[in-house]
């Protein structure tokens, strides 16, 4: 009688325990739009004149401007990636990095990364120039 009643209350906790799990949100997924909006160099303290830099969204690069419309999991997230590169014969770089939550996106919203260069040579060693990036992300409906 006593194993019984044990191996019931057993029976009744996996029962809660189970009926307690989200079943509708596993395994769905969400259309998230992400672009690039701008990269804008914000101070230069004599660090260089001629730059390149780059935005990142899930590893791939985009441009400027572009757009890119991701399938993500509802409790997946969204990497984000700024870089800024110093052109001179020994490249100074700097870059920042985020991840977004998709659970967390309840409307749109914009990210800034700022990204510091430090200039490694010369004798402005040490000196530094500042990015901001700006990503708009958006769910898609």
């Amino acid at each position: 009688m006593k194993w019984k009643m044990i191996r019931l209350f057993f029976i009744l906790v996996f029962i809660l325990v189970i009926s307690a799990q989200p079943l509708s949100a596993a395994g769905k997924t969400q259309k998230v739009k992400v672009t690039f909006v701008s990269a804008d160099l914000v101070e230069n303290n004599h660090v260089g004149n001629e730059w390149w830099w780059g935005g990142y969204v899930d590893g791939k690069e985009i441009a400027d401007g572009e757009s890119v419309t991701l399938n993500v999991s509802s409790s997946g997230t969204i990497k984000l990636r700024a870089e800024a590169q110093e052109q001179d014969k020994i490249p100074d770089d700097g870059e920042a990095s985020a991840s977004i939550k998709v659970s967390s996106l309840k409307s749109t919203q914009n990210k800034s990364l700022t990204v510091t260069v430090v200039e490694n040579r010369g004798r402005y060693s040490g000196n530094t120039a500042t990015w901001k990036f700006v990503f708009k992300i958006e769910k898609v409906k």
